[in-house]
C-alpha cells in the first residue's frame, strides 16, 4: 500500500454514503427476489422508466404486459391488479435505487474532478466501480430476460453472475473507502495470508448462495441439522447423478438443489471454524483497529448461521421474507468486514 494520502471529509463521507447505498441495493434486490417481483416490469427504459404508471389506464397497460410472461401464465394467473402493483413496486424501487445511486455518484464526481479535489488514483478507482456497475446492470437485464421466455423464474446461473458482479462492485467500493480512510498497518502482519484464505472461501460461499437463491434450493430441504432426515441427501450418493445435465435441469431434478444446499451448509461450518481461528490466533498480532473487525466477524458468522437455520426451518412453500433478507444482509456485512480486515492489516510506508 502506498503512503497515506489525505482526502477531505466531504469526499470521505460521500464515498461512505455510496457504500451504504450499495448495501441497500443488495438488500432491496433480495426483497425483490423473495417477493417474486423481478419479472413484473418487462421493459428496461433508462429515461422513461423513472416514471411509474400514474393512472388506471397506465396500470392496466403494465399489467397486460406482465400477463404475457410465463410467470403470470404458470404461477400468478389469479393475480389481481392490486397484487400486481405490490410486486411492481419492489422491482420499480430496485431500479430507482440503482438510478439514484448513479445520480448521487455522478454529479459530485464531476464536480470533484473539475475542482481537482480528487487525485488520479481515486479517479481510476471510481472508474473501476462505474465500469463494474455497468456490467452488473447489463447482467441484471440479461437475467430478467431469461425469465420472460418459457420459464417463470430467472435463470439461476445468470442470477448468480449478476450477484457476483454486484459483489465485485461492492468489493471495489470497499477498497476505495479503505484507501480514502487510510486503512493499513504501520507494521508488517505475517498472518495476513490467512485472511486472504478466509476471503477466498467466503467468495466461493457467496457463489453457492447465489446458486441456492436462483434454484430456490431452500424449498427442497426445509430441515436442520439434517436434510429431510439425512446428513447427505441420497441423490448425492449415486455417482450416476453427477453430470452437467442434472446441474442444468435444476427445475426438474433434485440433484442440483441438493448439491448446492449441502455445499452451502458445509461451507458455513468451515467459515465459522476459520473465523474463530482468526479470533484466537490472529487477533493478538494485529493492531486495535483490526481487532475490532475480527470481533465483528465473530459475531456476524454466528448470527449468519442462526439466520440461515431460521430461514430453512421456517420455509412454508416459500422462503420467509424477513429471515431470508436478514440472512443475505448479514452475509454481505460479513464479506464487507472481512475485506476491511484485509485492508487494515496491509502494510503502508510511513
Amino acid at each position: 500500500m502506498k503512503k497515506k494520502y489525505k482526502y477531505s471529509k466531504i469526499i470521505r463521507n460521500w464515498l461512505l454514503l455510496g457504500l451504504i447505498m450499495l448495501v441497500g441495493q443488495v438488500v432491496i434486490g433480495g426483497i425483490t427476489r423473495l417477493t417474486g417481483s423481478g419479472l413484473s416490469i418487462t421493459r428496461w427504459d433508462i429515461i422513461t422508466g423513472v416514471i411509474p404508471p400514474l393512472n388506471a389506464e397506465q396500470w392496466v397497460e403494465a399489467f397486460e404486459l406482465y400477463k404475457e410472461t410465463p410467470q403470470f401464465q404458470k404461477i400468478n394467473s389469479m393475480f389481481t391488479i392490486n397484487e400486481f402493483k405490490f410486486i411492481y413496486f419492489w422491482e420499480y424501487f430496485h431500479r430507482l435505487w440503482v438510478r439514484s445511486l448513479g445520480f448521487i455518484f455522478l454529479i459530485p464526481f464531476i464536480i470533484f474532478v473539475v475542482k481537482k479535489q480528487i487525485d488520479s488514483y481515486l479517479i481510476k478507482r471510481l472508474g473501476l466501480v462505474v465500469f463494474l456497475t455497468v456490467l452488473t446492470a447489463s447482467a441484471g437485464w440479461i437475467m430478467v430476460q431469461s425469465g420472460l421466455i418459457n420459464r417463470p423464474w430467472v435463470n439461476a446461473y445468470k442470477l448468480t453472475i449478476h450477484f457476483i458482479l454486484a459483489l465485485l462492485v461492492f468489493a471495489a467500493m470497499v477498497k476505495t473507502v479503505a484507501d480514502v480512510y487510510g486503512f493499513g498497518s504501520a507494521r508488517k502482519i505475517n498472518r495476513k495470508s490467512f485472511v486472504t484464505v478466509v476471503l477466498s472461501v467466503t467468495f466461493v460461499q457467496l457463489i453457492f448462495a447465489g446458486l441456492l437463491a436462483g434454484m430456490r434450493g431452500g424449498l427442497y430441504y426445509p430441515t436442520w441439522p439434517d436434510m429431510n432426515g439425512e446428513f447427505v441427501p441420497n441423490v448425492l450418493l449415486n455417482s450416476t447423478h453427477w453430470n452437467w445435465g442434472n446441474m442444468i435441469n435444476y427445475d426438474t431434478y433434485l440433484f442440483a438443489p441438493a448439491f448446492v444446499q449441502f455445499t452451502h451448509r458445509m461451507l458455513a461450518y468451515v467459515l465459522a471454524a476459520l473465523t474463530f481461528y482468526m479470533f484466537f490466533k490472529l487477533k493478538p498480532y494485529v493492531e486495535l483497529s483490526s481487532r475490532r473487525w475480527i470481533n465483528y466477524l465473530s459475531v456476524l458468522v454466528v448470527l449468519q448461521i442462526v439466520l440461515g437455520v431460521l430461514t430453512v426451518i421456517n420455509v412454508n412453500g416459500k422462503i420467509p421474507l424477513f429471515y431470508g433478507v436478514s440472512h443475505q444482509l448479514v452475509g454481505l456485512l460479513y464479506f464487507m468486514s472481512l475485506l476491511f480486515l484485509l485492508f487494515s492489516v496491509r502494510n503502508y510506508k510511513t
